[in-house]
């Protein structure tokens, strides 16, 4: 017996974070009950998802991680319950995936795609400080105070939480380059907003090891050979 939200993730349906969500959704249903967080489950039970039965992948399922450009206005969830145009439903892959994480609805660029439970949990973990680079556009100019302040960390009211201290670089005027190695809540938007600015565009373009590079909006790549193996030994060491 395991919880549902680790046995979801184990037989590919979507991270834990995200069996979290719609267990206190009351979007799961476990023979016929609705789940709670601590519901455990094992693969006799019957498992339903917004009325959808659950059946537990092959074992031998191939370990799918891809690199997707996600264009503005698509959300990153693994169902459409609200109407939306979701991730998922935009890639439309041959198998079953979800995204690692989130990369809100405003926002575009680099999100990993993945059916493996273990390295979402890896990726996610947020007291391994994995970094994660974005390239920000603001509506006013950027000077040596909003640098300062961005790096030195922001106590967001909204959250009750300061920022770690993080890496930022001006690139032009108006647009910068943050590294973080957080992932609160829409986290870039609310540090600018701290700083009286309000951002225009918001790209991700790295993910740890992996790249968005010359990958075109909409599209996605397989992550295979020597740059999945170095991810799989960052998150393992």
């Amino acid at each position: 017996m395991e919880r549902i939200n680790k046995y979801l993730s184990a037989i590919g349906i979507c991270s834990r974070r995200e069996a979290d969500r719609m267990v206190d959704a009351g979007r799961i249903k476990v023979n016929g009950e609705i789940a709670s967080l601590g519901t455990k489950v094992c693969d006799t039970d019957e498992i339903v998802i917004d009325g959808k039965l659950i059946t537990k992948q092959k074992t031998n399922t191939k370990d799918i991680l891809l690199a997707f450009n996600k264009p503005v206005g698509i959300v990153c969830t693994t169902t459409d319950n609200q109407g939306t145009n979701t991730v998922v439903n935009y890639i439309n892959y041959k198998e079953r995936i979800y995204p690692i994480g989130r990369l809100d609805k405003d926002s575009c660029g680099l999100i990993l795609m993945t059916n493996n439970g273990e390295i979402t949990d890896k990726i996610l973990r947020s007291a391994n400080l994995h970094e994660k680079e974005y390239i920000v556009k603001v509506n006013k100019s950027i000077d040596d105070e909003f640098l300062k302040k961005m790096r030195s960390g922001i106590y967001l009211e909204e959250l009750d939480r300061t920022t770690n201290k993080c890496e930022v670089t001006k690139i032009d005027d108006k647009t910068f380059r943050i590294i973080l190695t957080q992932g609160l809540n829409r986290q870039i938007r609310r540090m600018c907003k701290a700083c009286n600015r309000n951002v225009v565009s918001l790209k991700r373009v790295r993910i740890l090891n992996i790249l968005l590079g010359d990958l075109k909006t909409g599209e996605y790549r397989e992550i295979k050979g020597a740059e999945k193996e170095a991810l799989y030994k960052i998150l393992n060491s």
